[in-house]
């Protein structure tokens, strides 16, 4: 299948990797865009082909809806991976973005698709619970909660113009996330790297160990200081990990994304 085939809204490839024989797609998160993984494409690229995606409502998408749900967004997210899932693949995904990428690898596992990995950044467990409701705060709040956070950037939320453009997708994503909720522990087939740092408000260690429970394979959870953006400052370590599995995937001879819930 050719490059221009595979391409839809969905997918950016920054830097196109045609020799790589192992992938690595990143799942933003809320609010997120494509472009937040430039710097892990530019890192990794041409040892592994690194593909982002990009969420309707911004950027060159803004005009488009936001999918109200994780259910409807991991649906859509799915059909667009497909494509890219004939090198074996790891998902990468960041707080909201680590719950779709757990969604998509269960419907994956449903068509026989199986990534070699999957790393969970900033997230809890998807059976875990937190009663949270940021999404129907007035603007104000909504703005301030943004800022406690520190991952959308301080002079996107200082210039109204921007930040008018920007808060629909933001409380949209934010309305999914918060009320998604997953009562079972559906289970991956693949290893599950939970990863988070030490004071970060919206996950606790131990609601990240919760993550256990979610794969049929290995599991490990790696602390990093910081808050829930810890790798905006420890990038090169987040990568360098990221890096290690899929150069593993490759020296274990693994070809496809089937063969590879083998290793």
């Amino acid at each position: 299948m050719t490059t221009e085939t595979k391409d839809t809204a969905w997918v950016r490839r920054f830097h196109p990797a045609p020799s790589a024989r192992t992938r690595l797609v990143c799942f933003p998160h809320a609010g997120g865009s494509a472009s937040y993984f430039f710097p892990v494409s530019r890192t990794l690229s041409p040892r592994f082909d690194v593909v982002a995606l990009q969420y309707p409502g911004r950027q060159d998408r803004r005009a488009e809806p936001c999918p109200p749900t994780i259910g409807e967004m991991a649906d859509q997210i799915t059909e667009a991976v497909l494509p890219w899932t004939d090198l074996p693949v790891a998902f990468f995904g960041h707080s909201m973005g680590a719950i779709l990428a757990y969604e998509v690898t269960l419907r994956l596992k449903a068509k026989r698709i199986v990534p070699t990995g999957l790393f969970a950044s900033g997230r809890r467990a998807p059976s875990t619970v937190r009663h949270e409701t940021n999404h129907l705060l007035p603007e104000p709040q909504f703005i301030a909660e943004l800022h406690k956070l520190e991952g959308t950037e301080a002079s996107l939320l200082a210039d109204d113009d921007l930040l008018r453009m920007i808060l629909p997708a933001l409380r949209s994503d934010y309305r999914a996330i918060e009320t998604y909720q997953r009562h079972d522990e559906a289970k991956v087939d693949c290893p599950i790297v939970a990863l988070l740092g030490d004071i970060d408000p919206k996950v606790t260690a131990a609601e990240a160990r919760v993550w256990e429970k979610h794969t049929t394979r290995s599991f490990t959870l790696r602390l990093f200081p910081g808050g829930h953006f810890y790798l905006n400052t420890h990038a090169a370590d987040v990568i360098r990990l990221i890096a290690d599995h899929l150069t593993a995937v490759q020296n274990a001879g693994v070809t496809t994304p089937v063969s590879a819930a083998r290793y």
